[in-house]
């Protein structure tokens, strides 16, 4: 008669193996970048490899700058692309975008970035009105009817503390932007149903600080300020990084 005490033994081993395995870790949301008017996905370049570094997925959105419609088509093809959970991270007009598109049950958090963060019926516009004007108007140049910043907007209320040479590719780079943007009219608003952050650039001439403030704290949005200019994660990337890696934290518990 056959023993069955090895076999036995090596099933027992096998259970108490899986008893004791580690439960694996949740995967990693994807973290989605959503770039604003005059500029191009290029523009999240300092945030991008820490992120991959860090076993991150991420994704950069190339916005046509068309119309509201497109850019929020593009952000949903890249939150389908993602297939998991997701952290939008818009910045100027990608704020926009990012209210529209975030109400995606996949999306998981939204940080702002120097952005706008609308409420139904707002316009840019509408929202610019709530604080005081910014020099960026007088920078506009058209050409085919898109809308580009000249070098000295680039340089004196886009891109105000990069040095010289990454202004001058920030000039080179810029996405021309249509003027049926600034007719869009927000048909939702993310930032009331979904954790919000929202970084205020203290030195910005694109979007008036106070506008940003008045923005952040109607989303009770948690705030953090950065002394910089309109592109803060070009300017202060460590920072930048340090608010997503939070947004992710805090939802992924």
């Amino acid at each position: 008669m056959k023993s069955t005490f090895l076999p036995m033994f090596a099933l027992l081993s096998a259970t108490h193996s899986l008893a004791q395995s580690p439960t694996p870790a949740p995967a990693k949301p994807t973290i989605i970048f959503v770039h604003g008017l005059w500029a191009d996905g290029s523009s999240w370049n300092k945030v991008i490899p820490t992120l991959q570094t860090q076993g991150y997925n991420v994704i950069s959105v190339q916005n046509p700058t068309t119309s509201i419609e497109d850019d929020v088509a593009a952000t949903k093809r890249a939150i389908e692309l993602a297939n998991g959970d997701v952290i939008l991270a818009g910045h100027s007009w990608g704020g926009f975008v990012i209210s529209e598109a975030g109400d995606d049950p996949r999306v998981k958090a939204l940080v702002y970035i120097a952005a706008y963060a609308p409420e139904k019926g707002e316009t840019v516009p509408s929202l610019s009105e709530k604080a005081a004007s910014t020099a960026l108007l007088s920078f506009f140049q058209a050409a085919e009817g898109y809308i580009t910043l000249t070098n000295e907007g680039i340089n004196q209320a886009f891109a105000t503390d990069l040095p010289p040479n990454e202004q001058n590719i920030a000039f080179a780079t810029q996405q021309p932007a249509s003027p049926n943007v600034f007719k869009a009219v927000a048909q939702h608003a993310a930032w009331k149903v979904k954790p919000t952050w929202y970084i205020v650039a203290a030195n910005d001439k694109t979007i008036h600080p106070d506008l940003e403030r008045l923005m952040a704290k109607r989303a009770n949005a948690k705030t953090t300020v950065l002394q910089t200019g309109h592109l803060a994660m070009l300017a202060q990337p460590q920072k930048v990084l340090e608010v997503i890696a939070e947004a992710v934290k805090q939802t992924s518990k």
